[in-house]
């Protein structure tokens, strides 16, 4: 009951204190709200930035290993010609390493490029164009709304089918049924089987929303699957319980076998995972962490001086009251509380504020840029956190200068 009592008590000189001066609390809470509102959206878009490019990179799969010319990252003083000298990876490549390969669940070849696609007056240019082999559903995340995927007698003799993505289905086919209709991809005519399901734009790129998709057996009367343009690679599935550690070993040596290397040659070959985006995705978002502090660390610092100005003014208003107080029997700790609450208080109005303006700018811009952005549990928290760790730090001072009072010398104060 005394606690319970304390703090409304405390409550009620808090909201006094607003009402009665309203221009000096706006301007001292201004810096609180500010300094929250700043450390509060640095981790907000941050952390979805974060979560987004996450998503991204784990659709690419966390088992999968990924066999190309080029390195995600690079080694430190590697001669850039060793990378321009090395082969891309090859068709026949992939069935040595499905035949002996014993930690690979799947496996695919991929290559892509850019071309036009038309049906009949509509035509879209620059579409992206996946030429896969038949276990690519096996390697790659994706699923189909409707219609059906290659199947193997499909894949196998190079028929002109193609899925194609919901944003692409939609634009060229918006009045009708998309399965079954043929579409002109660099002017040869495909048959559609199946549409994506729509799963949103990618921050890495790569969405399947707007992708064709064809047989790579096809896709040879198309384009030049050899060529480095179109990026060849060879996408690996390992096997459940076999790690990628595990598989990227095994891959080392059985592509040094397939190409012939001398023991003592490096490698002509990059084996590529997603957790190598990870590892470089940590460090970058710590640096960034550590800016958001410095920025709103000093809006915070500002406004911790401003609640402590607020809590002196106060003591200072009420010292005849703490003489009375302290007179009728009130020990030092309660007036110690009474004022350290009444800071956290008004620390607190600053902070819930600073979270409301995030909260509306989340709900603003998440659409306006395309990324899924919201303020988290944890960021909420944090920010209750940091305002009720300011009102304590701010306020205990002119607290205990409250509560150290003479009681007698309080009461005759003016």
């Amino acid at each position: 009951m005394i606690v319970f009592g304390l703090l409304r008590e405390s409550i009620s000189f808090a909201i006094n204190s607003l009402v009665g001066n309203k221009l000096r609390t706006f301007l001292s809470l201004l810096g609180i709200t500010i300094g929250i509102f700043a450390i509060i959206i640095v981790f907000t878009v941050v952390d979805s930035l974060e979560q987004n490019l996450r998503k991204s990179v784990q659709s690419l799969g966390d088992d999968v290993v990924f066999v190309q010319k080029w390195p995600w990252t690079f080694g430190p003083n590697y001669p850039w010609w060793k990378y321009m000298n090395r082969p891309v990876p090859d068709y026949p490549e992939l069935n040595q390493i499905l035949e002996k390969c014993d930690g690979a669940q799947s496996a695919a070849f991929l290559a892509s490029a850019r071309i036009t696609v038309k049906y009949k007056s509509s035509s879209i240019e620059n579409v992206n164009i996946n030429c896969a082999s038949h276990q690519y559903d096996l390697v790659k995340n994706f699923e189909i709304a409707d219609g059906r995927y290659f199947t193997e007698i499909e894949s196998a003799s190079g028929r002109p089918v193609a899925v194609i993505g919901d944003v692409l289905a939609k634009a060229l086919f918006p009045n009708q049924n998309p399965i079954g209709e043929s579409v002109k991809v660099n002017g040869a005519k495909v048959t559609v089987i199946g549409v994506f399901k729509k799963e949103g734009e990618s921050i890495l790129g790569g969405s399947v929303d707007t992708e064709v998709l064809v047989p790579i057996n096809y896709a040879r009367s198309l384009v030049d699957i050899r060529s480095e343009d179109l990026d060849p690679q060879i996408l690996v599935r390992a096997k459940p319980g076999i790690t990628n550690d595990d598989l990227i070993d095994e891959l080392t040596g059985l592509m040094r076998s397939i190409r012939k290397l001398h023991p003592r040659s490096d490698d002509n070959f990059a084996l590529n995972q997603t957790s190598l985006i990870s590892t470089q995705f940590d460090s970058l978002f710590g640096v960034v962490g550590i800016v958001g502090w410095v920025i709103g660390g000093f809006s915070i610092l500002v406004g911790g001086f401003g609640i402590a100005n607020i809590m002196f003014v106060s003591v200072k208003e009420r010292t005849n009251i703490i003489g009375i107080q302290k007179s009728l029997g009130a020990k030092n700790y309660f007036i110690l509380s009474q004022f350290l609450f009444e800071a956290v208080f008004l620390s607190l109005i600053g902070g819930v504020i600073g979270l409301l303006i995030v909260f509306l700018l989340t709900l603003a811009i998440g659409d306006s840029i395309g990324m899924d952005v919201s303020l988290s549990r944890s960021n909420i928290i944090l920010g209750f956190t940091i305002s009720i760790l300011i009102g304590v730090v701010s306020g205990f001072v002119p607290a205990y200068g409250a509560s150290q009072l003479d009681p007698v010398e309080a009461i005759r104060s003016n």
